[in-house]
C-alpha cells in the first residue's frame, strides 16, 4: 500500500478503508442500493465496482430488508459483508433483521455461528433533507444487546473504526454523519486509539463536554469561545457508543466536577439520558452541579435551514449553558 496522505476527506477515508480491506480479504463484500454504479448515496463506494467486480460489489433492490437480510446470510456463511443503507431513517424497514436476527444469532447458537457484518448508514441534519432523511436514531441501536455501534467524527476515525469493525465478530452498525463527508481533515491512522476507547479532543479543567459524531466539532467551537471567558472545557469524543468508554468520561468529570452531554438525537429517551445516568453513577460524589443535557428538540426535523439549525444544539447554546454551570 502507498503511504497515507496527510489530509483526506471523511468520505475518502471511508473509501480507503473499504478498498484496503477488500484488497486484503476476499471475504469482504459490499452490497446496497446503487453502491456499484453510483458509489452509494454519498459516493463512498465509488470506484469499487470497477476495481473488485460485480461479484463483490453488489447493487441491491430498493429493499432495506433484502439488503440487511442478504448481508446476515452472507456473514453466517463465511463472508464479511458491508451493507449500506442510504439513510438511517430507513433502518426501521429492516429492524427485525437488525434487532432480532443479526444482534441475537451468535448468542442463540452458542457462538457456533456469528454475524460478522458491518451495516453502514448515515444520519443527522445539515442538508435540509427534512424529517424522513435527517434523523439521529442511534438510541434505537444502542438499546439492542448484541449490536456494536460506531459513530466517528474525524476522517482518521472514519478509516480506523471501519477497519476495526471489519475485524469484529459481532455485527457493527456504523453511522456516518451526512454533514462530514466532504470535510477535509488531518489523517493520522497510525495515531488512532483502540476500538472502544474515547478520545480527549481538548483537555480542560473546568467542565467536561461528552459528545460524539459531528457534535464533536460543535463542542470544540464552543470550547474555543469559552476559553475567551476563562473557562477551559474538556471535550470527550466517545467514538463508539457500544462499546462505551465509561472510564474516560467519568474520570474527566471527577476532575472537573461539571458536565454537559451534547448530542444531536432527540432529548427524550435519547443517548444523552443514558450517558448522563452513567456519569452520575460514576462521579456523583464529585459533582459541583447537576449534569446538563443539550440534545435535539423533540420535533420532526424541519426542512427550512434556519429551523433545521434551531432543532439541534449550536455552539452558542453550549457556551451559554457552560457559563450558567460555571456562573460566569
Amino acid at each position: 500500500m502507498s503511504a497515507h496522505p496527510a489530509e483526506i476527506t471523511y468520505r475518502d477515508a471511508l473509501r480507503l478503508a473499504l478498498r484496503e480491506a477488500m484488497a486484503e480479504d476476499p471475504a469482504v463484500i459490499v452490497l446496497g442500493e446503487e453502491v456499484g454504479r453510483y458509489g452509494g448515496a454519498y459516493g463512498v463506494t465509488k470506484g469499487l465496482l470497477e476495481e473488485f467486480g460485480a461479484e463483490r460489489v453488489r447493487d441491491a433492490p430498493i429493499s432495506e430488508a433484502i439488503i440487511v437480510g442478504a448481508a446476515i446470510g452472507a456473514a453466517m456463511t463465511g463472508l464479511r459483508p458491508v451493507a449500506e443503507l442510504m439513510y438511517v431513517d430507513f433502518i426501521g424497514l429492516a429492524m427485525d433483521q437488525v434487532a432480532n436476527q443479526a444482534a441475537k444469532i451468535r448468542s442463540m447458537f452458542g457462538g457456533q455461528i456469528g454475524v460478522p457484518m458491518v451495516l453502514r448508514t448515515q444520519g443527522g441534519t445539515g442538508r435540509s433533507a427534512a424529517a424522513q432523511h435527517s434523523q439521529s436514531l442511534e438510541a434505537w441501536i444502542l438499546h439492542v444487546p448484541g449490536l456494536r455501534l460506531a459513530m466517528p467524527a474525524t476522517a482518521t476515525d472514519a478509516y480506523v473504526l471501519l477497519r476495526q469493525a471489519l475485524k469484529s465478530p459481532d455485527p457493527v452498525v456504523f453511522i456516518e454523519h451526512k454533514g462530514l463527508y466532504t470535510r477535509t481533515m488531518p489523517f493520522a491512522p497510525d495515531e488512532a486509539l483502540p476500538w472502544g476507547k474515547a478520545a480527549v479532543r481538548r483537555p480542560g479543567r473546568d467542565l467536561t463536554i461528552v459528545t460524539y459524531s459531528r457534535m464533536v466539532f460543535t463542542a470544540l467551537e464552543a470550547a474555543e469561545t469559552l476559553a475567551g471567558h476563562g473557562i477551559e472545557a474538556e471535550v470527550i469524543d466517545l467514538r463508539t457508543l457500544n462499546p462505551l468508554d465509561h472510564e474516560t468520561m467519568t474520570a474527566s468529570l471527577r476532575r472537573t466536577g461539571r458536565a454537559i452531554v451534547l448530542t444531536e438525537d432527540a432529548l427524550t429517551g435519547g443517548v444523552s439520558a443514558e450517558l448522563s445516568a452513567r456519569l452520575q453513577e460514576g462521579a456523583f460524589d464529585f459533582l459541583e452541579e447537576p449534569i446538563l443535557r443539550l440534545a435535539g428538540e423533540d420535533v420532526p426535523i424541519p426542512v427550512a435551514p434556519g429551523l433545521e439549525q434551531a432543532a439541534i444544539p449550536q455552539a452558542a447554546g453550549v457556551v451559554a449553558a457552560a457559563r450558567r454551570l460555571l456562573r460566569r
